[in-house]
């Protein structure tokens, strides 16, 4: 396969980030009010925790795990479920469907050039502010590059567990038409069970296992995990072959529902 002829959809992923900088800007005050918001709720929770440990967290480790849960969750979110549904009510898909390229890597490949700008414009600053807070907060530097490398690897196994079981939920749309309402409610679900809204290590012991079992754990806890310094040595290792693990049933079963549902494909639009 070609890669080459998916450089224009990563192109056009950088163009429509530029072109839509106010949506996008939107977005990210959003999450940056939303983190805030967290960080005061668990500042007060901690004020009143005897001995400032919960589940092996101090303030500074739920600090540093807040901000980072939702970069991370900023650089791994996708609309490929959206993407899929909207370009089935519009009838756009018919021209996915006739051109020689794969229908999932167009959008992958797209989004990549929206992911890019976002490394460059949003995360790095934020990671950069991380370690300065961190800093003034210890007084000493804990920055490594080999944990942040390790990091970055990581988010990105994690968005590709997440694309993979977007696209999957998506294909939903060939038989459902519209995906809008359930998009809303998969969100909430995975905001939670990825570890964005609670460290799933503040879940009993059993659940956590069940967790880290599933794909959920994947899409935003790892690499969050590994930044924070939660995860060392060998659970590095074996949370990051779960990734990898799930990036490939996830990509498998995203080709096998798409010959089973392009057999129901009925254009609304178009």
């Amino acid at each position: 396969m070609r890669f080459k002829a998916y450089t224009p959809f990563t192109s056009a992923g950088i163009q429509s980030a530029i072109a839509y900088k106010w949506n996008f800007l939107g977005f990210f005050f959003g999450q940056i009010f939303f983190t805030f918001v967290m960080f005061f709720l668990w500042r007060a929770v901690f004020r009143y925790t005897p001995g400032g440990l919960i589940g092996g967290f101090t303030f500074l480790d739920m600090t540093l795990y807040i901000f980072a849960a939702n970069i991370t969750g900023f650089l791994t979110d996708t609309d490929a479920s959206y993407v899929v549904g909207e370009e089935i009510v519009q009838g756009t898909i018919a021209m996915r469907l006739i051109k020689p390229v794969s229908f999932n890597l167009s959008i992958l490949f797209t989004e990549l050039g929206q992911k890019l700008i976002i490394i460059s414009m949003v995360a790095l600053p934020v990671f950069a502010g991380l370690e300065w807070y961190r800093f003034t907060q210890s007084g000493f530097v804990q920055f490594s590059l080999p944990t942040f490398l390790l990091y970055m690897i990581s988010a990105g196994l994690s968005y590709l567990v997440m694309f993979f079981f977007d696209v999957c939920f998506g294909y939903l749309a060939f038989v459902f038409k519209n995906l809008w309402g359930i998009n809303i409610l998969k969100f909430g679900l995975l905001n939670f069970l990825s570890g964005g809204m609670i460290p799933l290590a503040f879940f009993p012991p059993m659940v956590q296992r069940v967790m880290g079992f599933l794909p959920f754990a994947s899409m935003r806890y790892t690499p969050v995990m590994i930044y924070t310094e939660k995860y060392q040595g060998l659970m590095i290792l074996s949370a990051m072959g779960t990734q990898i693990l799930w990036v490939l049933l996830l990509y498998g079963l995203s080709r096998l529902i798409w010959k089973l549902t392009e057999q129901h494909l009925t254009v609304q639009g178009g």
